[in-house]
This record gives C-alpha cells, sequence and structure tokens, in this order.
C-alpha cells in the first residue's frame, strides 16, 4: 500500500471516530509525524488506526468528555427501500456514538471481523458485536423513519 492510499485510508479511520473533517485531518496528521518521528515511516495500516485512536483517546481524555446515550427500542420493517442523501447519511452518523461509528468503518468499510476489531481496540468481542448491530439497527431505524417522512 502507498502513502497516498494509507493516508486516504487512515483519514476514512479518523473521520468515522470524530466525525469531523478537521479533526480527522489534524488526528492523521499527527498520527503520520509521530510514526515518522519513531520508526522513520508507516509500516502498517493497523499501526496507523491504532497511533490515530490512541490520539483520539487522548485528546478525550484530555477533554474529560464522557457521553452517555440510552438505546431506544424501535421497531422498523427490515424490508423496505429507503432512498437517502449523503446529508441525511452524515446526518444519521453523527448521531451515532463515537464506538458505534468505529466498530462499524472496520467492519463494514475495512471489512475487519468482530474478532480483529476486538484485538485492535482491546475491547470484548461480544461489545463489538453489539455496537455493531446497534449501530446498523439506529441507522436502519433512522433511514425509515426519514423514509416514513417522505411518504
Amino acid at each position: 500500500m502507498d502513502d497516498n492510499e494509507m493516508l486516504q485510508s487512515g483519514f476514512r479511520y479518523a473521520y468515522s471516530l470524530c466525525h469531523d473533517y478537521h479533526d480527522a485531518e489534524d488526528y492523521v496528521q499527527q498520527a503520520w509525524f509521530k510514526l515518522h518521528r519513531k520508526y522513520g515511516g508507516v509500516e502498517t495500516k493497523a499501526l496507523l488506526f491504532k497511533t490515530i485512536r490512541n490520539l483520539r483517546m487522548d485528546r478525550l481524555r484530555r477533554d474529560k468528555i464522557v457521553a452517555f446515550e440510552p438505546m431506544e427500542e424501535r421497531e422498523f420493517d427490515s424490508n423496505a427501500k429507503v432512498r437517502a442523501s449523503s446529508d441525511d447519511v452524515k446526518a444519521l452518523l453523527g448521531q451515532l456514538r463515537k464506538e458505534e461509528r468505529e466498530a462499524l468503518y472496520l467492519n463494514v468499510v475495512e471489512g475487519y471481523t468482530a474478532q480483529e476489531i476486538s484485538d485492535m481496540t482491546k475491547t470484548p468481542r461480544g461489545s463489538v458485536l453489539s455496537l455493531i448491530h446497534r449501530a446498523k439497527k439506529k441507522l436502519n431505524g433512522g433511514l425509515i423513519k426519514g423514509y416514513d417522512k417522505e411518504m
């Protein structure tokens, strides 16, 4: 994987964590420079992701941000056809908790298994599966709700 692909992948991962374009750029840049200073380059995508995640966690600890959001139970038809604009999708992703966005991104976009995500984030596998399930359920519920409003 060349440097440009590695940077793009790192940016997408950072964006999935913070859901802010400028913060994502900052995380990738900081991680890139940190790895170049320490190792002389970025060896693997996993190391880049781990560094970005650690930088994000450090910032959250510094800012003392703790967000708790109760899970709402909603009934929806999983066979309904939905059309959504990119703005709709961004708004829905913005409603997910950071842990849910991260797990969903690593699973759906990067193709990691729940066990690999568990190992990478030091989170129990069952929790990873739960985060992915909740994120998908929230996204599907939000899309269905938006679809119902159009009708």
